[in-house]
């Protein structure tokens, strides 16, 4: 602390990303990351850009990349908004349009930069209970008092939870004075995505990522999608903050990945697979697992403590989530590797559990 800090400073609790560990031989399993490589296309992309045009500033509205991202969900490419990696795109939606004098709602078992953002803009954020099994029940927002606006992860992270399309459909139209965001980072490995719902609903905002299913986390490129004038808000904020939020690798890159929508399949079902596959060993283990449609499965065993089997895995280089927090400090977060990091894992708990 130095009494030359801004009192927001002072009074944030900053977000914590997961640990990056630099051991030898690790099976890295604790921050979602894509077990499989980028499209070949992305890495030729990259490769045309570097040279002379790097002494070159990006494009600032990066036209090729919203349009790409617009052809394929059948937008225009004034729908879209592009960002330095979804979390900057939240944040921008935070500011834009979720800062109400009336409180913003979000699941209280949730992704933890959601209150991370109410402290730094200033914004109260009020928590909705997820029910037993963890599911987002949409009565428990409809029946809410007035508030600013909606935000929550579809699948819900860290418990890897879908809600259905039709429910999403329910909220908007019980709420249509109220933004509402939908964080879809893990969306491609088991669900239907809500950017279907945007020309019916001008209250929705969709936030997608390319870290996930398109393995381009050391890129940093998030979108959203939506109503023209939510765009907008979101151009406004940007361009006050930061007009080059992607350079010319990210935004040459984020194309190509767009376009290979056949890399993107194999690779999408590759991990759909390992996580059904997974899921099966860790039940047969004795493990309670959370039906997941995303890359990661959370999971807990009833009979041993989740920090123990955390620190027994990572004697065996074996890194996964654990967190701290009330409701789900029992439970292991699980990011899908390959089949063979998967055994791996598998093989480990046996071990241990033995």
């Amino acid at each position: 602390m130095s009494r030359f800090w801004s009192p927001v400073v002072t009074a944030l609790t900053p977000y914590v990303p997961g640990e990056q560990p630099k051991l030898p031989d690790l099976i890295k399993l604790n921050t979602n990351e894509n077990p499989y490589p980028p499209s070949p296309r992305v890495l030729e992309a990259l490769r045309g850009e570097v040279g002379d045009a790097l002494r070159l500033y990006p494009d600032p509205n990066a036209d090729r990349l919203k349009a790409a991202i617009a052809a394929q969900h059948g937008l225009l490419p004034s729908q879209v908004f592009v960002g330095n990696g979804s979390d900057e795109v939240l944040g921008h939606a935070f500011l834009g349009l979720l800062k109400h004098d009336a409180p913003l709602l979000f699941p209280d078992i949730s992704y933890s930069f959601y209150p991370v953002y109410c402290g730094l803009y200033g914004i109260e954020g009020r928590t909705v209970a997820l029910d037993d099994a963890f599911a987002i029940q949409v009565d428990d927002y409809l029946n809410a008092p007035a508030c600013g606006g909606i935000i929550f992860p579809n699948p819900n992270a860290p418990t890897g939870r879908l809600l259905a399309l039709e429910e999403i459909e329910r909220l908007l139209a019980g709420r249509p004075d109220a933004p509402v965001v939908v964080d879809e980072a893990y969306i491609d490995f088991g669900g239907k995505s809500a950017i279907s719902l945007v020309n019916d609903h001008p209250n929705l905002l969709v936030v997608q990522t390319l870290s996930k299913s398109r393995s381009l986390a050391g890129l940093r490129v998030g979108f959203a999608v939506g109503h023209a004038d939510l765009i907008e808000a979101l151009e406004r904020v940007k361009n006050s903050f930061n007009s080059y939020p992607l350079d010319r690798l990210a935004l040459a890159g984020a194309v190509a990945a767009i376009e290979d929508t056949g890399h993107f399949e194999r690779t999408r079902r590759a991990v759909i697979a390992s996580r059904e596959q997974l899921s099966a060993d860790l039940a047969g283990l004795g493990f309670e697992v959370i039906p997941s449609s995303a890359n990661f499965v959370f999971a807990r065993h009833p009979d041993r403590d989740a920090g123990e089997l955390a620190v027994a895995l990572r004697t065996r280089s074996i890194i996964v989530r654990h967190f701290r927090q009330p409701r789900i400090e029992q439970y292991l977060r699980i990011t899908i590797g390959t089949d063979a990091q998967c055994a791996a894992l598998a093989g480990a708990l046996r071990e241990i559990l033995a």
